[in-house]
């Protein structure tokens, strides 16, 4: 969701500076602020008991992270770990929901977003129970492309790296590059200047 950082402000919301590796929630603790992006990009993730990193989302700017939970009493069911050095707009729960109640539309449009993310989740759910690479692959950038208006083939930069795609879709980096590679053979995926075209 991205809400006019005017209204925020107005609203009560405050600029935080995180550092690349900075912890903007931690799995476990309970919400009690809506956090959006103005700079930089955040990963969400969990840490499995062997210390594997299991991402389940990247966001940039002008998406919010972790919002839904503030309509719930639920603890962050992930950690919030900034992927660069960011700029993050933040309103405490309280004070957030009073600025929806205050603005009909705005709380229509967070509607309109937590039915996105539910359906954002329903994909990556899909996604891991597939058991071919190159499947797996495939429907995770078709979901990443569908956002986009141009539609025509190798148009696309997947905003991702091998790492981060082998995270979301469950595999290891090893296989993901090699069957990134048999795509290129198969002129499914451009890959120029170790960036990804779909």
């Amino acid at each position: 969701m991205n809400i006019d950082e005017q209204i925020l402000k107005s609203s009560g919301a405050k600029v935080k500076d995180y550092n690349a590796g900075d912890f903007i929630f931690t799995e476990g603790s309970l919400p009690n602020y809506y956090y959006q992006i103005i700079e930089g990009e955040v990963k969400l993730n969990n840490l499995t008991e062997d210390g594997k990193e299991s991402i389940q989302n990247i966001a940039a700017k002008g998406h919010s992270i972790g919002e839904f939970l503030l309509f719930i009493n639920k603890k962050y069911p992930a950690n919030a770990v900034a992927i660069s050095p960011c700029k993050i707009l933040r309103i405490s729960k309280i004070k957030f929901l009073k600025m929806l109640e205050d603005n009909p539309d705005l709380k229509a449009d967070m509607i309109k977003n937590l039915a996105d993310s539910l359906f954002s989740k329903f994909v990556m759910r899909q996604i891991i129970s597939i058991k071919n690479p190159a499947t797996k692959l495939k429907v995770l950038m078709d979901y990443l492309k569908s956002s986009q208006s141009e539609t025509a083939a190798f148009s696309f930069q997947i905003p991702l790296t091998r790492q981060q795609m082998a995270s979301l879709t469950g595999l290891r980096v090893e296989t993901t590059i090699r069957t990134l590679k048999i795509m290129e053979k198969e002129n499914i995926v451009k890959i120029k200047n170790r960036k990804i075209f779909y």
